[in-house]
C-alpha cells in the first residue's frame, strides 16, 4: 500500500469555495479523505459525494472541541479551511480564533502531525483590517499547539464562485459607470484557484514547507481598478471608473448591497479590508515549489469565465432537490429550473422533445416564439430556421436554436443563436424510474453580458415564468397521451 493510501486527511471547510475543490483533488490522488461537516445534508449537494468512491463524513463543529476527536483519530494532516464571517459578519474574529485553538488543542491530542491553512496576504506590521488581521490571528493560534502549521496567504482568489472574485464580476457587469472609493488604487496580487490548489495538494508532498508561512500570488501586481478594468476587457465591455475619495467603506458595502446579490454584513469587512495592500514580499513560494508557474491575471479571468460557465452547466444536469429555488444566480448565470412526474417512459418522454420547433411549433404560445424569431431577423440575427433534419441531432439547427447535446431517453440541450445580450440554453433533463415512469427537468440559463443582459433577464423574467411552466406541464401530458395520438 502506498504512503498516500495509508494517509488520512481531515478537510475542515469542506463545503466551501476551496475546500469543496480540494477534496476531489485529494481523493484522485490516493488519500483517504475524511470530511468534517456540521450538517450532513449541505456536504451531499457536491457532485464528489456520488462517486463511487467518497469520503468519510463526520458530523462536528470546530466550536464544540467534544465533537472533534472522533473526526481527528487516525489522522495525519488537517486542512483547515474554516472562517466565520458568513455565520457571524460581527463577530467572526472572536469565533475564528475559538475555533482554531479548539482544533490546534484536539489535534495535539489526536497525535496530528501537520496542518495545512488557508489565509489572507497583507502586511502584518501594517495597520490591517480586522478580516485581514482575523486571517493571520487564526494562523498563530492554530500554531499554538505546537503543531506544524503550513500557512499558505492568498489575496484575491480568481475563480467562478469565490466571493471575491464574484464580487469584481457582478460590480463590473452591472455598472457602466462605477462610483469607486479610493481603495480602487490599492494594489492586489490575485492568483487563479488552480494555483491555490496546487499549492495546497504541494504541502502534502514538500515536508520543508512544514512550519512555514507562505504568500503565493499569480504573476500580476495590478490595483482593484486595475483587476476591474481587466475583467472588462476579457468580456468585451467598457466601463469608467469614478474616483470618490469620501466613500467609507460603510457606505460602499451599502452601495454593493444594491447593485450585487452579497449581503451588506459580509461585504463591510472585504471592503474595509481593500485598503491594505495584498502582495507577495518574497520569494518563498517559488523556492519550495518550483514547478507550480501561476498565469498571469488576464488568463485566470478568462479560465474562471470558461470554468464558471463549465460548471454551472453540469450542476444542472443534478437532480432537483425539494428545497432548490427554481431560479437561481450561480458563477455569473440565471438558472431556472422545474421539473414535474411524468406518467411515461423516458422513451415516450424523449420522443415528445423531438416534435419541438420546426413545423410542430412550440407548445406554449407558438406565436410569440414565430415573433421573437421574426424581430431577431430583423435585428440581423438567424431568425426561424427550419431544422435541418426531423431528428434532434447534434450540431444541427432547430429554429433559432442549436442543437447542443442529444442523448436519446436522456438529454436535449439547445443554444440559442438569436441576437442576445448574453449567451441562453434551454435544456430537458429526463430521469427515469423503475416503475416505467419518469421525471423531466426543464432548465433555462442564461449568462448575462453587461447590464443590458441583466435588464434583459429581469424584464422577460414574469413571461418566462409562465411559457417554461405552460411548456414543461404541456410537455409531460403529450408524453402520457397513447402513442396515436402525438405529434408528428
Amino acid at each position: 500500500m502506498s504512503a498516500k493510501a495509508k494517509a488520512r486527511i481531515l478537510v475542515i471547510g469542506s463545503t466551501g469555495y476551496v475546500g469543496s475543490r480540494l477534496v476531489p483533488l485529494l481523493m484522485r490522488a490516493g488519500y483517504r479523505v475524511r470530511c468534517l461537516v456540521r450538517h450532513p445534508i449541505h456536504v451531499q449537494s457536491q457532485w464528489w459525494m456520488r462517486e463511487p468512491e467518497k469520503p468519510e463524513i463526520v458530523t462536528g463543529d470546530v466550536l464544540r472541541p467534544e465533537t472533534l476527536p472522533k473526526a481527528m483519530e487516525g489522522v495525519s494532516t488537517i486542512f483547515y479551511l474554516v472562517h466565520n464571517m458568513a455565520n457571524d459578519p460581527v463577530g467572526f474574529a472572536r469565533l475564528d480564533l475559538a475555533a482554531a485553538r479548539n482544533c490546534g488543542q484536539v489535534a495535539r491530542e489526536q497525535g496530528v502531525k501537520r496542518i495545512v491553512y488557508l489565509g489572507g496576504l497583507g502586511d502584518p506590521e501594517a495597520e490591517l483590517s480586522e478580516h485581514l488581521r482575523s486571517r493571520h490571528d487564526t494562523g498563530e493560534a492554530l500554531r499554538e499547539a505546537g503543531i506544524p502549521v503550513t500557512e499558505f496567504r492568498a489575496a484575491v482568489i480568481i475563480g467562478a464562485g469565490s466571493l471575491s472574485f464574484e464580487l469584481v464580476r457582478y460590480l463590473t457587469e452591472r455598472l457602466p459607470f462605477m462610483i469607486c472609493p479610493k481603495w480602487v488604487s490599492t494594489r492586489t496580487q490575485p492568483i487563479a484557484i488552480g494555483h491555490v490548489l496546487e499549492y495546497l495538494m504541494g504541502a502534502l508532498t514538500h515536508p520543508k514547507s512544514a512550519g512555514k508561512i507562505i504568500e503565493i500570488g499569480g504573476s500580476d501586481v495590478l490595483t482593484y481598478g486595475g483587476l476591474m478594468k481587466l475583467y472588462s476587457k476579457v468580456r468585451g465591455l467598457r466601463r469608467f471608473l469614478i474616483p470618490i475619495p469620501f466613500l467609507t467603506p460603510r457606505l460602499s458595502s451599502y452601495w454593493i448591497r444594491l447593485v450585487t446579490p452579497i449581503p451588506t454584513g459580509i461585504a463591510r469587512p472585504l471592503i474595509d479590508g481593500l485598503r491594505n495592500e495584498v502582495v507577495v514580499r518574497n520569494d518563498l513560494a517559488a523556492t519550495l515549489f518550483p514547478r507550480i508557474k501561476p498565469m498571469d491575471c488576464h488568463k485566470a479571468i478568462e479560465k474562471a469565465l470558461s470554468e464558471g460557465e463549465k460548471e454551472c452547466l453540469s450542476k444542472s444536469l443534478e437532480p432537483v432537490t425539494e428545497s432548490e429555488p427554481v431560479r437561481v444566480l450561480s458563477e455569473g448565470i440565471y438558472r431556472e429550473r422545474r421539473h414535474c412526474r411524468v406518467n411515461a417512459a423516458a422513451a415516450q418522454m424523449f420522443a415528445v422533445l423531438g416534435s419541438l420547433g420546426g413545423r410542430n411549433g412550440w407548445p406554449t404560445l407558438n406565436w410569440a416564439w414565430q415573433l421573437r424569431g421574426w424581430v431577431d431577423k430583423c435585428l440581423g440575427g438567424v431568425g426561424m430556421r427550419r431544422s435541418e433534419t426531423v431528428a434532434l441531432i447534434e450540431g444541427h439547427t432547430l429554429d433559432f436554436w442549436r442543437i447542443e447535446i442529444a442523448e436519446p431517453n436522456w438529454l436535449l440541450r439547445l443554444r440559442a443563436e438569436m441576437k442576445l445580450p448574453g449567451k441562453a440554453w434551454l435544456q430537458f433533463r429526463i430521469i427515469p424510474f423503475k416503475d416505467g415512469t419518469c421525471e423531466l427537468i426543464q432548465t433555462a440559463l442564461f449568462e448575462s453580458s453587461g447590464l443590458a443582459g441583466v435588464l434583459y433577464w429581469y424584464a422577460l423574467y414574469p413571461l418566462h415564468c409562465w411559457i417554461f411552466w405552460r411548456m414543461l406541464h404541456r410537455l409531460a401530458a403529450q408524453a402520457e397521451e397513447p402513442a396515436e395520438s402525438m405529434p408528428a
